[in-house]
């Protein structure tokens, strides 16, 4: 098996028409510690990065003031990231450590994901990394009510960005931001304005970087334990965008890795394209140290695993964004793949 671990980070940036996905990744770059990224812009038109303007990317391959590698997709995303991996090879542009691919705004994520882990090449070089979403503080509610591709962006995410919060009420900051959190619990969600000298965590924290990984492990049991007891998100438990719902589960014993593996894979078969996210941390019996489980619809990452355990809950919990399924039904299928390993086992909390 390929080690993660040194394989070239992806992050996907994307969020709806004009929400601010290149101001941020502007204010990202500045970071010092993202000096050797390579940016990938999937659309055309003028784009500003860190005051260097690219009018329709005239140059397939450009270098920008901060030394950051900025590319043009022309076709396919495959080819364009064969095309970079052969470049670094040859020297011919500068040496990254990173990918950032910047979508459209009318883009579905997933695409480029399944790219990433499942192209026979460029899964032994590159990783998904996360995924960024940026959410329009003005306009952005509407944007999740009336179009599917705004509220699909907003649920595979693992950060949530809310931009021009400066030009919105209080009010209606805080009810958008409710409703993110009911629709994705398990992701991190700030402002744009919070973005400061440690922003660059927005794109290095994930479960295969050793430094970052027990931060975004605390994220997702904070998370988890905000959808439980948030009353703003409990609130908001019928208020389903285009079907989408998130809800957690929870097993007090530890579950067998064969009858998960062989319950999971028949889920994201039979429903893959309805599971828009997976986050789970589990007991795994006969497992000192707790199993991370990161999947995105049909795809799921390989599982890392924690040097130990956060705090004295042993507690296996799974974080799910869902559409058209409903919690009842997962939650029997598990547990009824639980029980014919273990008769005894109690059930979900």
């Amino acid at each position: 098996m390929v080690d993660y671990t040194v394989l070239t980070p992806v992050n996907i940036l994307t969020g709806f028409l004009g929400s601010g996905k290149t101001t941020l990744l502007q204010r990202l770059l500045t970071s010092p510690q993202l000096a050797e990224v390579a940016v990938l812009v999937n659309e055309l038109g003028e784009i500003g990065l860190d005051h260097h303007l690219l009018q329709n990317v005239a140059e397939s391959t450009l270098l920008l003031e901060n030394g950051c590698v900025c590319c043009a997709i022309r076709g396919d995303l495959q080819q364009a990231l064969r095309d970079l991996l052969s470049k670094r090879m040859r020297g011919d542009i500068a040496h990254f450590r990173r990918l950032v691919i910047e979508t459209s705004g009318l883009a579905d994520p997933v695409p480029i994901a399944y790219t990433l882990l499942r192209e026979p090449v460029i899964r032994h070089h590159y990783r998904l990394s996360t995924i960024l979403t940026t959410v329009d503080a003005l306009n952005g509610r509407g944007q999740l009510e009336t179009f599917a591709e705004a509220s699909k962006q907003a649920a595979v995410a693992d950060r949530l960005i809310l931009t021009k919060t400066d030009l919105a009420d209080a009010d209606s900051v805080h009810a958008l931001a409710a409703h993110l959190r009911r629709l994705n619990p398990s992701a991190l969600l700030l402002e744009s304005a919070q973005v400061d000298a440690d922003g660059d965590r927005l794109l290095i924290d994930d479960i295969y970087d050793a430094g970052g990984r027990p931060r975004e492990v605390a994220r997702w049991l904070a998370a988890d334990d905000l959808g439980r007891g948030d009353r703003a998100v409990q609130a908001l438990a019928h208020d389903h965008t285009h079907d989408i719902q998130s809800f957690s589960l929870t097993f007090e014993q530890p579950l067998d890795w064969s009858a998960f593996g062989i319950w999971s894979t028949m889920l994201l078969h039979r429903h893959g394209g309805d599971v828009l996210r997976i986050k789970a941390l589990l007991n795994v019996a006969g497992v000192s140290t707790p199993v991370l489980i990161n999947g995105v619809q049909h795809l799921v990452h390989p599982p890392s695993h924690l040097d130990a355990w956060p705090g004295a809950d042993r507690r296996s919990r799974l974080v799910f964004v869902v559409r058209r399924l409903s919690r009842p039904q997962i939650e029997r299928s598990l547990a009824a793949f639980t029980a014919l390993v273990n008769p005894q086992h109690v059930g979900t909390a």
